[in-house]
């Protein structure tokens, strides 16, 4: 090889030039369409021949026939020259190659399970347009069979492409100007938008989508700069796989915090409820303190590990402009902390009356702190029942059970009594503090189902 003209996805082609013992032949793949333009003549079994129209549209057909089978396919051509210039002019067409690129076994998959969870997919590609029909076909991203190609989306002013880009599912033959104004066009439609790419050229889209997705295998290091992040398999379904950990993780953060502050308002009532009824604190600086670090952290904790809900990926996108506090949380928050103070000064009046003060203190100690890990099982899910699958989280088994532990320590051993202010409880006493924490698991699943949410539980 003595030079070369490499390709580019404007040009859709490359050439080469070699030296051979008749001189310099260069040699040409790329786009059928792109080199039946360079050629005049057709290479047969008894040599050379004109190409006519009627042959140029026979040998298209062919091409197109082979791409309606999902295969890649090239045009190659050769001529005999001692200049650069002149190779890719007046060439012989030596034939069509037909590739076979099948996408990966799991990408399917991943394609269905984006349509569950709201994410439209859409193909972008320079193959010929029968090429990405038969691959969306077999993807089932085809459905409408809504294509477009590189030259009719040149065509379309920016008005026309904005109307109609939410109704095209593939793009054929696109050069990367043409990806930018897709990307574009589906942000000024509102969608959040992510794009996938390789080359040098894919870089002003990655860089415009709001993820730009590079392949860390076979991408450019252009392409990984201008991305958000870069694929270290090449696999489509690692970004499907990647949108579930995200949503679970975005979950997670709403179970910690609002559980926690759910936490919080249970505590602040009940001591402000009891001050604004004249009554005693029900709680000690110290058992506010052993609610606070011990009885909250190692539950919070756990449910920042909660495994998914079986449908987190058959739900809608979310609203970016909508923040974590959205109106079931809420409701939930206030309604856990309200019925725990409710409940908290119910028992702490009747206790006075019956038992004393430091009884009294004591038994709102315990139910508080029971109640608190009820309503970390409730607080799993703000949608479902906490019948669905209660111990599903092993993690916060776990923490309840440790804390269950620390908690008869707390209540048995003499040492502990004093500065925690408890006493060894009865069978009738763990009975009255047991029923009082439980009773907040049916007034959540209510809350849960007055917001509009399903409650029912499911495997």
């Amino acid at each position: 090889r003595v030079d070369e003209i490499p390709f580019t996805s404007e040009t859709k082609r490359m050439t080469t030039l070699h030296t051979t013992p008749d001189g310099v032949v260069a040699y040409a793949k790329g786009a059928p369409e792109v080199i039946l333009e360079s050629c005049t003549r057709v290479l047969e079994a008894g040599g050379d021949t004109p190409l006519g129209d009627q042959d140029r549209q026979a040998i298209l057909g062919v091409a197109a026939q082979m791409a309606g089978s999902a295969l890649r396919v090239l045009a190659v051509a050769t001529k005999q020259t001692d200049s650069r210039d002149s190779a890719e002019r007046e060439m012989t067409l030596l034939g069509l190659v037909g590739m076979l690129d099948p996408p990966r076994p799991e990408v399917k998959p991943a394609v269905e399970q984006c349509r569950g969870a709201g994410i439209r997919v859409v193909m972008i590609t320079g193959d010929h347009p029968n090429t990405a029909a038969a691959v969306a076909r077999e993807l089932g991203l085809f459905q409408e069979e809504q294509l477009v190609t590189g030259a009719e989306l040149e065509a379309m002013t920016d008005d026309e492409l904005r109307r109609e880009v939410t109704a095209i599912e593939v793009f054929a033959r696109v050069s990367p100007i043409d990806k930018l104004r897709i990307v574009t066009a589906l942000q000024e439609r509102g969608y959040i938008t992510a794009m996938t790419g390789d080359g040098v050229n894919d870089a002003p889209a990655l860089k415009k989508a709001d993820i730009g997705v590079a392949m860390g295998i076979t991408g450019t290091d252009v392409s990984k700069e201008a991305s958000a992040m870069s694929l270290t398999d090449d696999n489509f379904a690692s970004i499907v796989a990647a949108v579930e950990e995200g949503r679970g993780i975005y979950d997670n953060i709403k179970k910690y915090l609002s559980y926690l502050l759910a936490a919080n308002i249970g505590e602040i009532g009940v001591v402000a409820g009891a001050a604004v009824l004249g009554l005693p604190l029900p709680l000690s600086a110290v058992q506010i303190l052993s609610i606070n670090l011990a009885t909250d952290g190692p539950p919070a904790l756990a449910l920042a590990v909660d495994p998914p809900d079986a449908d987190l990926m058959r739900r809608p996108p979310r609203d970016p402009r909508t923040g974590i506090w959205t109106r079931p949380v809420v409701t939930l928050m206030l309604v856990a902390g309200a019925w725990s103070t409710l409940v908290n000064l119910a028992l702490f009046g009747w206790a006075l009356s019956e038992r004393g003060v430091e009884e009294a203190m004591a038994l709102v100690f315990v139910t508080l702190v029971l109640i608190e890990f009820v309503k970390a099982y409730s607080f799993r899910s703000e949608r479902r029942s906490v019948l669905s699958r209660p111990f599903a989280n092993r993690w916060l088994n776990r923490a309840i059970f440790w804390e269950l532990v620390l908690l008869a320590f707390v209540v048995y051993v003499p040492w502990l009594q004093a500065p925690l202010g408890t006493y060894s409880f009865s069978a009738g006493d763990w009975m009255t503090t047991t029923v009082l924490a439980a009773t907040v698991l049916p007034v959540l699943d209510l809350a849960k189902r007055w917001v509009g949410r399903e409650v029912a539980p499911s495997d």
